[in-house]
């Protein structure tokens, strides 16, 4: 499914403020953090570890949603004497907070990730780290894992050094800006350098068959005092900053295998008959996709904007599930290291401040690097890891999903019977008139029931409206 993003902060009706309760407790969402906990990461902010390598005089600068103030990474990107480029990537360094074994680190294992609500997110660190002394805030000096990654003239990975350092943010931009000025021409070399290593490294991707799915992501947003959805379209400068994150997470995943010990994310590769299915799903809508061409380049040579393109994209990610942890030590490197996705070894490593198992991954990338044995705590922690983050991520996608549910019930509301214009996105197989239809206005994708009646995929076709409970957080809708 698209990525579900929560940007609402003005008050909501009661129906919503009563479902998200019921939510968190139904979920066993951690709420308020111990007095004991809160006191350690005080003090842990006042007292950092801090690092000999001094990196302050490299002009980071980070990009992010125009609100967020916990923020994991921040680069720098220049051209390299002789051609190619340098990626100098810092990433939060929670270790120089967090001392193993402690109130904070117990608390971590048992969040695992930030959790995002309508009405406040259920951060995996006191806010005193995590939107304060960690993050990669401008203008404040701080620890971090340091990477410096320096690609060829076709963007492909020739160098990699890790190392703690003392680092300082100079700007906090955002996508919309980024892509502004980078379209207008007036973005300085490190930023505008995005474009050129971005699409560099997306050419990388089409070439080892990796997958990035363009689909719109529906979030809930503020707007003249009250809530609402909407889908964004993931702009080109979104793509070209993930792609920095996924060059540095192969690079992770590199060092990890070479060294014999890591904490790889793992995708195997869809079987035969879910890319059959895919083909069938191409060939009902009307998409045409000769043998000789792969899935891959497929994916990439769709326009989301078109209906039956946007619900081809939506039956694209039932081959990405199924990604999980897997851990390895003493030089037994596990049969599978690669990520169908990303079509490489990859692991987590850039978001500590929002995941539980991105600390671990930057200690054992900074031991491989050094040629020493990663620290005692975290092997001692590494067998529990991929069991810990596969329920915190069950729990996140729980919450994502339900969130969204609760707002569209809750927008819904009192409009039962009332006809909407949709797409049909999905089509449960083997129950032609059981799907899933996206509606234009407001932005809701929801269950239909068709009862005898065959529903045209990627089609439109007017609905009516036969459920809308945010107590229940039900949407449901029939043809009209």
């Amino acid at each position: 499914m698209p990525r579900r993003r929560f940007r609402v902060t003005g008050a909501a009706e009661a129906p919503l403020r009563a479902a998200l309760r019921e939510l968190r407790t139904k979920l066993e969402v951690p709420g308020e953090f111990p007095d004991g906990v809160l006191a350690e990461a005080e003090r842990g902010a006042a007292a950092p570890r801090l690092p000999e390598y001094d990196a302050t005089g490299i002009p980071l600068f980070t990009v992010d949603p125009p609100t967020s103030v916990d923020l994991d990474q921040a680069m720098h990107l220049a051209r390299r004497e002789g051609g190619g480029f340098r990626v100098t990537y810092a990433i939060a360094d929670v270790a120089a907070y967090v001392a193993p074994g402690g109130a904070v680190d117990a608390e971590a294992h048992r969040r695992v990730t930030t959790l995002y609500f309508p009405d406040g997110k259920v951060p995996l660190h006191p806010t005193v780290l995590s939107e304060g002394a960690a993050s990669l805030l401008p203008g404040q000096s701080c620890p971090a894992v340091l990477w410096t990654i320096d690609l060829d003239e076709d963007g492909r990975t020739v160098a990699t050094d890790v190392r703690r350092a003392l680092v300082r943010s100079r700007a906090k931009l955002d996508y919309e800006g980024v892509q502004r000025d980078i379209d207008a021409g007036t973005a300085e070399e490190p930023v505008a350098l995005l474009r050129d290593i971005g699409l560099l490294r997306e050419r990388q991707e089409v070439e080892r068959g990796g997958i990035s799915l363009d689909v719109p992501e529906q979030e809930i947003v503020e707007r003249d005092g009250t809530y609402e959805l909407a889908f964004r379209a993931p702009l080109p400068a979104d793509g070209w900053n993930a792609q920095i994150s996924l060059l540095t997470g192969m690079a992770a995943a590199e060092l990890m295998i070479a060294s014999g010990t890591g904490l790889l994310r793992t995708l195997p590769t869809a079987p035969d008959g879910a890319v059959a299915r895919l083909r069938r799903t191409a060939k009902a809508l009307h998409i045409d996709w000769p043998h000789h061409v792969p899935y891959a380049r497929l994916v990439r040579s769709l326009d989301p904007r078109s209906p039956h393109h946007a619900a081809f994209l939506q039956e694209c990610t039932t081959l990405l599930r199924g990604a999980g942890y897997t851990a390895f030590r003493g030089g037994e490197v596990p049969e599978l290291t690669t990520h169908a996705a990303v079509a490489a070894p990859y692991t987590h490593c850039t978001a500590p401040l929002r995941r539980l198992v991105d600390r671990y991954a930057s200690e054992l990338c900074l031991a491989a690097c050094a040629d020493v044995p990663p620290p005692e705590w975290v092997l001692a922690a590494l067998d529990e890891l991929p069991k810990e983050m596969a329920d915190g991520a069950r729990r996140g996608n729980t919450v994502e999903r339900e969130c969204v549910d609760i707002v569209e019930a809750a927008l819904l509301k009192g409009r039962v019977g009332e006809i909407f214009d949709a797409v049909v996105v999905d089509v449960k197989e083997g129950a032609t008139a059981v799907g899933t239809v996206q509606l234009a206005e407001p932005a809701v994708v929801a269950r239909i029931e068709g009862g005898s009646a065959q529903l045209p995929l990627g089609e439109r076709m007017r609905v009516r409206l036969t459920q809308a409970d945010p107590g229940t957080a039900k949407v449901q809708f029939a043809p009209a």
